[in-house]
C-alpha cells in the first residue's frame, strides 16, 4: 500500500478514536441545523411555518357582536395564545380589564394586549377602532404581531367593515332611506341572481352578505366566493404592511389600509430606552461568550493536572475542595469583569444607558458568573480529558444559547423548545439584563432571575464536587 494510503488510514482511525473531534465535527452542527430548523419552521409543511403561541391578551370593551368575531378570528389564529381572562380573588375567572392587561404588561407576563373600546365601530366614521397595548423589547417579535395581527383582521371579518359601512351610511343618508335601499338591492340581486330577497334583505342588514359573496345558491356565486377569497388573501397580505403611527404612509393603498382599521398603539415599557435591541443582542452575546471562557478556565485544570502543578498544590496543606472553590471564586470574579467590560462597549457601541442600572447589573452579574463557573467546573468534573470537555461545552453552549434566547427571542421557537430554555442558564440571565435594560427593573424585581441563577450554582457545584472525587483528578 502506498505510503500517503498508510498516513491517510492511520490518520482517520486517529480522527475517530477522538470522541471531541466527531462530536465537534458533526454532532455539534447537525444540532444547530436542527435547532434553528425548529425556529424557522423547515419541518413544517408550506404555509404553516412561523411562530406559535405568543400571548396575545384581548379586552373586550365593546357591547357590538362584531367584538366576538375579532376574538374568535384571533383565536383561529396559530401564532397567538389568546388571554381573555383571569384568575378572580375567589379563585374563579373574570374578563381580562385593561388595568389587568396593563400591569401583566408592565410586570413581564406578556408583551402585547388588543383592547376592542367601546367604539369599536364608530356611527360617524367608517372602520374599526381597535387599541393595542405593548412592550416592545423584541423589535422582530413585536413587528411580527403587528403584521399579523393586522392581516388576521383584514382575511377573517371583513364583515365588520360592511357592519361600519351600515351604520355610517344610515348616519349619512337617514335608516329609513337606507332601509329603502337595501330592499331595493335584495330585489334586483334575487332577480339576476337567484336567492330569497327577504333572506338576502337580512344578511344586508347585518352586513355580511358581501363576505360570502351571493352565498351558494349560484354558480356565479361560488365563483364571486373564490375572488373574494383571493381578494382577502391579498388584504391580508397587504395588512402586514399596513404602517403604524410612527412610520410614514408611503403609498396609497397603505393610506386606504390604514383607514380601515385604525391602531391607537401605546408602548407601556422601554419608552425611554434609544436602542431596544442592543438591550438583548449585548445581553445575550456576553452571557455565550462568558460561558465559553468560563468552561474553557474550568477545563485548564487537566493542564495544570498534566503539568504537575496540582500535585505540587496538594502538597502544600491544600484540600482539594480548596482548589475547587478557589478557582470557583476565580470563575465568578473573572465572569463579573468580563460582562461589565462587555456592557461598557454597548454603551460606547450602541449607547446602551447603564448608569441608572449600575447595582441591578452588577448583582446579576455576580449570580450569572456563579452559574457559569459552576457549570464548567462540571463539564470539567464528567470529562475524561481536556479535549472531551471542551468538545462537550461547545456543543451545550452552543444549543444553550439558541434556545435560551441569546440569538434570537424565545417566543419565536416551537412550544416544547420554549419549554427547554427554561432550564437554560442562558434563559435566565438574558431576560434578566432585559429586565433591566430594557424595562429598568430593579434588584427587588429581577429577584427570581437572581435566585434561579444561585440555586443553580449552589447544585451544579455540588454535583462538580462529588464527581472530581470520583474521576480522580486530584490524584
Amino acid at each position: 500500500m502506498h505510503p500517503s494510503l498508510v498516513l491517510a488510514k492511520k490518520s482517520l482511525l486517529l480522527f475517530f478514536g477522538k470522541r471531541p473531534a466527531v462530536l465537534i465535527t458533526f454532532i455539534v452542527p447537525i444540532a444547530l441545523i436542527y435547532l434553528f430548523g425548529q425556529v424557522f419552521g423547515l419541518n413544517k409543511k408550506a404555509g404553516d411555518s412561523g411562530p406559535t403561541g405568543i400571548s396575545l391578551a384581548v379586552v373586550n370593551q365593546s357591547s357590538d357582536p362584531g367584538a366576538q368575531k375579532i376574538i374568535d378570528a384571533l383565536r383561529a389564529e396559530k401564532t397567538f395564545s389568546v388571554i381573555t381572562e383571569r384568575k378572580g380573588p375567589n379563585g374563579t375567572n373574570v374578563p381580562l380589564t385593561e388595568e389587568d392587561a396593563r400591569s401583566a404588561i408592565r410586570n413581564n407576563a406578556y408583551h402585547f394586549a388588543l383592547v376592542i373600546p367601546p367604539d369599536l365601530i364608530s356611527d360617524t366614521q367608517f372602520g374599526l377602532h381597535l387599541r393595542l397595548l405593548s412592550d416592545p423589547r423584541n423589535e422582530i417579535e413585536s413587528q411580527m404581531v403587528n403584521g399579523i395581527l393586522q392581516k388576521t383582521l383584514f382575511s377573517s371579518v371583513p364583515n365588520l367593515l360592511m357592519h361600519s359601512l351600515n351604520k355610517r351610511a344610515e348616519q349619512e343618508i337617514g335608516s329609513q332611506k337606507f332601509e329603502n335601499f337595501r330592499h331595493k338591492l335584495a330585489g334586483n340581486i334575487a332577480q339576476n341572481f337567484g336567492g330569497d330577497p327577504q333572506g338576502i334583505y337580512d344578511r344586508l342588514s347585518a352586513g355580511d352578505f358581501w363576505h360570502d359573496h351571493f352565498g351558494e345558491s349560484t354558480g356565479a356565486a361560488k365563483k364571486s366566493a373564490s375572488a373574494g377569497e383571493a381578494a382577502n388573501k391579498g388584504a391580508g397580505a397587504a395588512a402586514a404592511n399596513t404602517p403604524t403611527e410612527d412610520e410614514p404612509v408611503k403609498n396609497g393603498a397603505g393610506d386606504v389600509l390604514s383607514k380601515l382599521i385604525r391602531f391607537d398603539q401605546e408602548q407601556l415599557v422601554g419608552k425611554d430606552v434609544s436602542n431596544p435591541m442592543a438591550a438583548r443582542l449585548v445581553g445575550g452575546y456576553a452571557v455565550m461568550f462568558l460561558l465559553f471562557a468560563l468552561n474553557g478556565a474550568a477545563s485548564s485544570l487537566f493542564d495544570e493536572r498534566r503539568s504537575g502543578i496540582l500535585q505540587r498544590i496538594l502538597s502544600a496543606p491544600v484540600r482539594p475542595a480548596d482548589i475547587l472553590w478557589g478557582r470557583f471564586l476565580f470563575g465568578v470574579l473573572v465572569g463579573l469583569i468580563q460582562l461589565m467590560v462587555m456592557f461598557f462597549a454597548g454603551k460606547v457601541i450602541y449607547g446602551l444607558d447603564l448608569a441608572p442600572h449600575i447595582v441591578p447589573l452588577i448583582v446579576l452579574s455576580i449570580a450569572a458568573a456563579a452559574a457559569c463557573t459552576a457549570f464548567g467546573m462540571l463539564l470539567a468534573a464528567v470529562s475524561k480529558s481536556q479535549e472531551a470537555a471542551n468538545g462537550l461545552s461547545t456543543l451545550l453552549v452552543l444549543a444553550m444559547s439558541a434556545i435560551g434566547g441569546a440569538w434570537f427571542p424565545v417566543s419565536m421557537m416551537p412550544a416544547a423548545i420554549q419549554k427547554v430554555a427554561h432550564f437554560t442558564i442562558v434563559y435566565w440571565a438574558v431576560e434578566g439584563f432585559t429586565n433591566i435594560l430594557w424595562a429598568g427593573q430593579t434588584v427587588r424585581q429581577i429577584l427570581p432571575n437572581i435566585l434561579v441563577l444561585v440555586g443553580i450554582a449552589v447544585g451544579v457545584m455540588f454535583i462538580a464536587t462529588a464527581s472530581f472525587k470520583r474521576n480522580k483528578m486530584f490524584e
